[in-house]
């Protein structure tokens, strides 16, 4: 069985941007790409279910306009959902890509991914989905949620993007970031891009081997490789570097116990991602 490159679209503004960087990804792993639509069956909260609330009168022919109204509401989304796959294949094919797939389920979003994990080599989605709001909370919760089920690269994409030039690895010399580095060096998605690794901390001589240790990693795989160590604040450190250096795509571990990696637990990730105006890959 194939690994694919597994896009998550649906209705947000996240959408044209997820179809971009997955056809990129897609091309630069020569893996197939399938796009994926999530139909949750439940409904809106603001909806609810009346039909606990319906009292004397019709109340049989209430029941049946509602369980009209639900099927309606869900034929009206499948639909929705095979319009959304068609545009995103078509976008991909405009990108490169010779045979884009696609999927639509019925179903949890979680639960879903879960079950396709064994086809799936990268999962791209948008940093926010169709349903979730703009309060911070909402995205970490999501994010937190997706990360902990799946053990594959999750790859979180801003409302625009642009193919990288240069990457920068968040490394703390866990097994996570060195496994990431492996990776990098091995995967063809980052061939002919350049990589920073940086770590924040103190500048001590077992991080400075560690840091040695990555960047022979990578220069041994071709890759044009810088280290940095910088002290302060991890999340706003990060940001600064990659600012500073105009990257493109960052690259951290996710969850563990060093403070790089806490950073995907809590008010802290929330914080890193509403910021980030660049892809995310999150490594498990």
């Amino acid at each position: 069985m194939k690994e694919h490159v597994m896009a998550c679209i649906d209705g947000s503004g996240y959408a044209t941007a997820v179809c971009d960087c997955a056809a990129w990804a897609s091309l630069r792993l020569e893996a197939p790409l399938t796009f994926l639509h999530v139909i949750d069956n439940h409904a809106p909260p603001e909806a609810g279910n009346l039909s606990g609330n319906i009292g004397l009168g019709s109340r049989e022919h209430l029941l049946e306009e509602l369980a009209s109204l639900d099927e309606r509401r869900a034929k009206l989304s499948r639909e929705q959902g095979r319009v959304m796959l068609e545009a995103a294949c078509q976008r991909a094919v405009e990108d490169g890509v010779g045979e884009p797939h696609s999927r639509q389920r019925n179903g949890e979003l979680v639960e879903t991914l879960h079950d396709l994990e064994g086809e799936t080599r990268l999962l791209v989605m948008g940093k926010r989905g169709e349903s979730a709001h703009r309060a911070s909370e909402h995205l970490g919760s999501n994010l937190e949620r997706v990360v902990r089920a799946l053990h594959r690269p999750i790859l979180m994409v801003p409302e625009t993007f642009r193919a990288p030039q240069r990457v920068m690895v968040a490394f703390d010399g866990s097994r996570t970031t060195r496994k990431g580095i492996e990776m990098i060096a091995a995967s063809p998605l980052f061939a002919g891009l350049t990589c920073h690794v940086v770590t924040v901390g103190a500048d001590i001589a077992d991080i400075q081997a560690q840091l040695d240790w990555a960047i022979d990693t990578l220069n041994d795989a071709g890759i044009k490789a810088h280290k940095a160590i910088r002290a302060g604040d991890v999340e706003a450190t990060l940001r600064d570097y990659q600012r500073e250096q105009a990257i493109d795509l960052l690259i951290m571990g996710a969850y563990g116990h060093s403070r790089i990696r806490h950073l995907l637990v809590g008010s802290t990730t929330t914080a890193m991602l509403r910021s980030a105006d660049v892809p995310l890959l999150l490594l498990r």
